[in-house]
């Protein structure tokens, strides 16, 4: 069965952007953008939730950027070649290749994903990923802590659930961003 994992950026007091929205501290180097390229390169799909669609859909078409780096590309290529899930209730049609949408979260869909996949699956979006969280099915953690503090905002986590973690890895990059990676041994 492959397994389903919450990867995301976040400041260090646990907030995916700010009470204005904003993400733009969270922006990675280099450094970090390439080893997020090879967290993200074995998913087979990412689930996301409206809202981080719409903010990752540009990748769909990196020549609008303009000059890019070469790790920046790469990325682009990555999420083009991955299938996309889009939970909403809203959306009515997607402007990216090899994705559908689900009009609701259903934790026995999520499940059956789960247990169809031959590659892991890539969970996005605070809300999302805090229903399949609270449903049991997210099996690793890995959060990219940025050396900042934005006192308020969205929540890598939500606020109603209680998890016990086992720490698998960890790594700290030159722009003082550190990477952990937890199993869910909830």
């Amino acid at each position: 069965m492959a397994r389903l994992k919450y990867l995301g950026l976040m400041s260090l007091d646990g907030y995916i952007a700010d009470r204005d929205g904003n993400f733009d501290w969270a922006e990675p180097d280099a450094e970090v953008h390439s080893f997020v390229n090879e967290l993200m390169r074995p998913a087979g799909t990412q689930l996301l939730g409206r809202r981080m669609y719409e903010v990752m859909a540009v990748w769909d078409h990196p020549e609008d950027f303009g000059e890019i780096p070469g790790y920046v590309r790469d990325f682009a290529d990555i999420w083009k070649a991955a299938d996309k899930v889009v939970f909403s209730r809203t959306l009515q049609d997607v402007s990216t290749a090899r994705t559908r949408i689900e009009r609701d979260f259903d934790a026995d869909t999520v499940g059956r994903l789960k247990a169809e996949a031959s590659r892991d699956l890539v969970i996005g979006g605070a809300d999302l990923a805090g229903e399949a969280i609270r449903a049991g099915l997210v099996d690793e953690f890995q959060m990219l802590l940025s050396p900042v503090a934005v006192g308020g905002g969205k929540s890598f986590l939500p606020d109603d659930v209680r998890l016990r973690l086992e720490l698998l890895e960890e790594r700290r990059f030159g722009n003082g961003t550190v990477f952990l990676r937890y199993a869910n041994r909830t």
